[in-house]
Order: C-alpha cells, then sequence, then structure tokens
C-alpha cells in the first residue's frame, strides 16, 4: 500500500504561481511512476504532468507544457507540482497519483490522494 497526502492548493489570480506537494508514504518501492492529474466540475479527470522514478523522465500535457513542472525531492518520496503563469482554465482538483506503468491513462494508477483545489480568477 501507498498512502498519498497533497498540499499547496489554494486560491490565485490569473498569472500567479502555486506549489502542490505530494508526500509519498508506505511500500512506496512499488512506484514506477508518479503522476498529477487534474478535474475540473464536469470534465473527465486528465493527467497534466508525469515522472518515471527511477530514471527520472518527465512529460507533461500540451495544455501545461512550459508552465507546469513535475519535481521530486532527494528521497523521491515527496513529489512537486509547480504551476505558472495560472489560467482560469487551469481551476480543477489536482490529484497525486502513484501507479506501475509510466502513462497518462489513470487505469494505470493504484493509489492516489485525496486531491488540493486549486482556483485561478481571472
Amino acid at each position: 500500500q501507498v498512502q498519498l497526502v497533497e498540499s499547496g492548493g489554494g486560491s490565485v489570480q490569473a498569472g500567479g504561481s502555486l506549489r502542490l506537494s505530494c508526500a509519498a508514504s508506505g511500500n512506496t518501492a512499488s512506484r514506477y511512476c508518479m503522476g498529477w492529474f487534474r478535474q475540473a466540475p464536469g470534465k473527465k479527470r486528465e493527467g497534466v504532468a508525469r515522472m518515471h522514478i527511477l530514471n527520472g523522465d518527465t512529460n507533461y500535457a500540451d495544455s501545461v507544457k512550459g508552465r507546469f513542472t513535475i519535481e521530486t525531492d532527494g528521497s523521491k518520496n515527496t513529489l512537486y507540482l509547480q504551476l505558472n503563469s495560472l489560467k482560469p482554465e487551469d481551476t480543477a482538483m489536482y490529484y497525486c497519483a502513484a501507479g506501475r506503468f509510466y502513462s497518462f491513462d489513470s487505469i494505470y494508477y493504484n493509489y492516489w490522494g485525496q486531491g488540493t483545489q486549486v482556483t485561478v480568477s481571472s
């Protein structure tokens, strides 16, 4: 089992920045990939950034490329998502997830955090 706890969400104006954190505990050795997903009301959950834990490879959704950065600390037990140049359309609940396959498909992620809300006003 892996437990994930997100923090760092909040309300900002367009153009602002936030840094989300995800603390992982438990059987963290079973993870091969960690990612950030988001879901806005009435919309499907979408992957925004992912990281391969073993080789450090990262990948981003086109909608956030160049604005968001996914990274970990030295222990790889804390995952971050730096959100810059935020837009109102970035408003969503953001979730941290861990799984065994390097994918943006949420079905490959076994473990999920409770989510942290990001609200961007224009």
